[in-house]
């Protein structure tokens, strides 16, 4: 896994010649950001375009709580402005969560460019920053209170049934899997039990 650091110097090292909007481009994101890689070890880092750090998307696979063994991937943009206003960061994974709409929309404090209460984006905010904020959103900053996604919210507050419909949200993927795996002509009991269990919802997704 390249990670920001590793990034920033092969960049610094390698990539002298190139023209100057590249580097200033590389050089939006600051130096003190190389903290990310020493962030959780929940979250990896990944650079689709090697000239574009500014550009990247993290993975964030929470190890407790209601999303624990998920994977969900984020798109993080760094504007020119930075670190005057914050990133722009996208959900790329459908979830069903409070604070995350189906669409990718994101409710963090530290990503409001203006906030009355002072937990909005500062100056001194980094990249880290967003990285843990981004993590707990899956623990301890987990909001049912003030939600972005109001049905999934009122959802865990009208019953229990919000870890089971978590659960098949998580499981949404394999669904189709599992039904191709089914109509093969291998003995595979427990491809049947799991289908029994969810047949009933798997084509909502």
């Amino acid at each position: 896994m390249l990670t920001l650091a590793s990034k920033l110097k092969r960049d610094d090292g390698g990539k002298t010649g190139r023209a100057s909007g590249a580097s200033d481009s590389t050089h939006r994101v600051s130096i003190r950001d190389r903290l990310l890689t020493k962030g959780t070890g929940t979250c990896k880092a990944s650079f689709p375009d090697e000239d574009k750090l500014h550009h990247f998307q993290l993975a964030v696979s929470p190890d407790e709580g209601y999303y624990q063994s998920g994977r969900f991937q984020f798109e993080i943009d760094v504007p020119e402005a930075y670190n005057m206003v914050p990133p722009k960061v996208r959900c790329l994974t459908r979830i069903w969560h409070p604070n995350i709409t189906e669409n990718g929309e994101i409710c963090l404090s530290l990503l409001r460019e203006h906030s009355i209460d002072g937990t909005g984006w500062a100056p001194t905010r980094t990249l880290k920053d967003v990285v843990w904020g981004l993590n707990s959103l899956f623990t301890d900053l987990l909001n049912f209170d003030d939600p972005l996604n109001i049905d999934a919210a009122e959802h865990h507050l009208r019953d229990k049934a919000f870890e089971v419909e978590l659960l098949l949200w998580l499981l949404s993927e394999y669904i189709y899997w599992l039904k191709w795996l089914k109509g093969k002509t291998i003995d595979m009991p427990h491809v049947s039990i799991c289908l029994k269990l969810y047949e009933n919802r798997a084509d909502e997704y």
